[in-house]
């Protein structure tokens, strides 16, 4: 039978759960402190998700977004981590149920982040590519691969155009950067790699369902973003939304129709929160509500940081704060702090978010920045957007190898390695609904596709 195995302790016990960018930086504020912290996730890598558009278009290899979770925390002697699958809590006898057995807490920390969400439209879930994992970003380079090798099959144009055509969903940082390295695809390596398929016939959309691409920036960025994308052949449409999608055509809200075999689901996220928790406290978004200090509505000892909590102590954000890094990384800090302070029965501190601005990188030489009252655009945005990315990127040798990859990028115009990986990437729309099932200790009880 398989055990958690992790050493009995009278200190307090903190457990986490997920090792994103919330989780990191809670465990990160707890190093040395009087308490035992247990880290638990899925997999045994901490994965800078930024950056998984470039994976996903063969700008960078995996393991180059990737930092083992263990190696990050060497030299922590307060934290142990265990690769586990959550199933569900036991909120009144303070137990976790978990792929690797029953783990006890004194306090429990949720940072198991989001999934794509669809909105509910089962058919275009059935047939669309999302992308929030590393796997699902190695199948959409796979398949994306395929497609170009199997177009130079096929003489009838209507057929290489319905798989050269990459529609994409959702015009915020990563349906808009998305957009971009497709763009740069067709045109710096369509002609040298595939030189047998007339250029015309691979399309780039980018369709997003309100007024403008990159809603949380300013109208004049928002407008500079299409310009800059349209410069580069992508064709923008916006207060359009994606009404079907059967794996041939999608079809939208104002009659159009789409021919395609390729539609990537930008448009939104959901919480996926542990069984176990009151219905009370779940939103229909799959978020959790909680109070200024990320405890959990009717709660005294469950905590939800990041993505996954509903926070609304801040006039700005009505409806609850933005679900991006720089959200999850102040709570992750601001917990793990308030945790100390618990210990030293001091007042705990209200969560107050110190917006850092935004960026989207749009292609070569060109992105936008809003940052400090500081609006950037083009050149010195992208170079702004590459140093922050940088900075934020786990392990020298992840920084370096990127770093690389970027430069020879630039001077060669050329993208990274493009082999297809595994066989059968055609399957990829498979992929959405199998990941998240995995149990690692028995792989075999769920199969990713050949």
């Amino acid at each position: 039978m398989v055990q958690p195995n992790i050493p009995s302790t009278k200190l307090p016990r903190i457990v986490i759960v997920g090792g994103g960018f919330a989780g990191i930086n809670l465990a990160k504020a707890l190093k040395n402190a009087p308490v035992q912290v247990v880290l638990l996730d899925r997999n045994n890598y901490h994965l800078f998700q930024p950056l998984l558009y470039q994976v996903a278009t063969a700008g960078l290899e995996p393991d180059s977004i990737a930092f083992p979770l263990r190696g990050i925390f060497k030299k922590y002697k307060n934290l142990h981590f265990r690769m586990a699958e959550v199933r569900s809590v036991d909120t009144a006898n303070n137990t976790l149920d978990t792929g690797i057995g029953e783990i006890k807490y004194d306090y429990l920390v949720l940072c198991n982040g989001t999934n794509t969400n669809f909105f509910g439209n089962e058919e275009i879930a059935q047939h669309a590519i999302g992308m929030k994992s590393l796997i699902e970003a190695v199948q959409i380079r796979n398949y994306v691969l395929k497609q170009f090798e199997e177009s130079l099959l096929f003489t009838d144009p209507e057929v290489i155009k319905s798989k050269l055509n990459f529609v994409m969903v959702g015009g915020g940082p990563t349906g808009v950067e998305l957009a971009g390295a497709f763009a740069e695809l067709k045109k710096y390596i369509l002609p040298k790699d595939y030189a047998e398929l007339p250029i015309q016939y691979m399309n780039v959309y980018l369709i997003e369902a309100g007024p403008r691409v990159l809603a949380g920036m300013t109208e004049k960025s928002s407008e500079r973003t299409k310009e800059a994308l349209e410069k580069l052949g992508v064709h923008v449409l916006t207060g359009i939304g994606v009404k079907a999608y059967d794996g041939q055509t999608v079809t939208l809200s104002d009659g159009q129709a789409i021919r395609t075999q390729s539609l990537i689901w930008a448009a939104g996220v959901k919480g996926f929160p542990i069984e176990g928790l009151q219905k009370e406290v779940l939103l229909p978004n799959g978020r959790i509500l909680v109070d200024d200090k990320n405890l959990v509505q009717g709660t005294s000892n469950i905590y939800a940081v990041g993505d996954l909590a509903q926070m609304t102590n801040d006039e700005r954000f009505p409806k609850g704060y933005p679900q991006v890094a720089q959200v999850a990384m102040q709570q992750g800090k601001n917990v793990g702090q308030n945790f100390k302070r618990l210990l030293n029965k001091e007042p705990l501190k209200p969560f107050k978010y110190k917006d850092l601005g935004s960026m989207a990188t749009i292609g070569r030489n060109h992105a936008v920045s809003e940052f400090a009252g500081l609006k950037l655009y083009g050149y010195i945005a992208w170079i702004a957007w590459m140093v922050v990315h940088l900075l934020n990127l786990m392990g020298f040798r992840n920084k370096m190898v990127t770093v690389m990859n970027w430069v020879y990028r630039y001077f060669t115009y050329d993208m990274g390695t493009r082999i297809i990986i595994k066989r059968g990437a055609a399957n990829i729309v498979k992929l959405r609904q199998t990941v998240t099932d995995i149990d690692p200790v028995d792989p075999a009880k769920k199969q990713l596709p050949a």
